[in-house]
């Protein structure tokens, strides 16, 4: 069971008598809720459209993040008793990391050589730049990984709402197709990482602008800080 179905299994628990994981084996359902509903369980979460694939944000920025600071690790020690932080700023679609890294590397040890500024930004690809500024103390290496920002995450709330919700409920559904006359009633439970669970005011927002066609009979949003705070579309 991942994380997500962990805190679906939570959630299920507290509303039936009987919650069975994968009751056919590794197919759908994920759960089979009083021997009736039978319900599957995916993240909400930003997504990109990469080459024709559905992604979730955070499958491309967290091997960046563990790249990245590799890189910056493997630079060297402090030179004068002095550090730099790194930060990197992207949009997407951005260039594989291999095509990046030779870029990245020549740049910071280019800098390295000849660090003549406080502060520093230097562009790398269209999409791509990073910003060196100076640490107040030395550390272990000469650059360290400072934080980044993805210009493609956020956007207006409800409409990132909108757009998610539809990728997951398509693809759901394209998954359960030929194994859902097995059951009468199926349940689609989201792990919202895009507005954990929504509150008050949200829901109705969002009621009133987002509109998502299904043919599921519950869709949920599930807080996945709180297995008690649903919502259902």
């Amino acid at each position: 069971m991942d994380t997500s179905e962990q805190i679906a299994c939570e959630y299920l628990r507290h509303r039936f008598k009987s919650v069975v994981y994968e009751p056919d084996g590794n197919i759908p359902p994920d759960f089979l809720a009083d021997g009736r509903v039978a319900v599957e369980v995916r993240r909400l979460n930003q997504n990109e459209n990469t080459r024709g694939w559905k992604r979730g944000l955070e499958e491309t920025i967290i091997p960046l993040i563990i790249n990245f600071r590799k890189l910056t690790e493997s630079l060297g020690p402090p030179v004068s008793n002095k550090s730099w932080f790194v930060f990197f700023q992207f949009k997407r679609p951005i260039d594989r990391w291999q095509v990046l890294e030779p870029i990245i590397r020549d740049r910071l040890l280019a800098f390295r050589d000849n660090p003549s500024y406080e502060r520093l930004s230097i562009p790398i690809a269209p999409n791509f730049k990073i910003h060196v500024f100076t640490a107040s103390k030395a550390h272990s290496t000469f650059f360290l990984l400072g934080g980044f920002t993805d210009l493609y995450s956020g956007g207006w709330f409800l409409a990132e709402m909108e757009k998610n919700l539809k990728i997951c409920i398509n693809e759901k559904g394209c998954k359960i197709s030929s194994v859902r006359r097995k059951y009468l009633e199926w349940w689609l439970v989201l792990i919202d990482h895009i507005g954990h669970g929504l509150d008050d005011l949200d829901r109705r927002e969002f009621h009133d602008q987002v509109r998502v066609e299904h043919d599921w009979d519950k869709v949920i949003l599930l807080d996945p800080t709180n297995q008690k705070r649903a919502f259902e579309n």
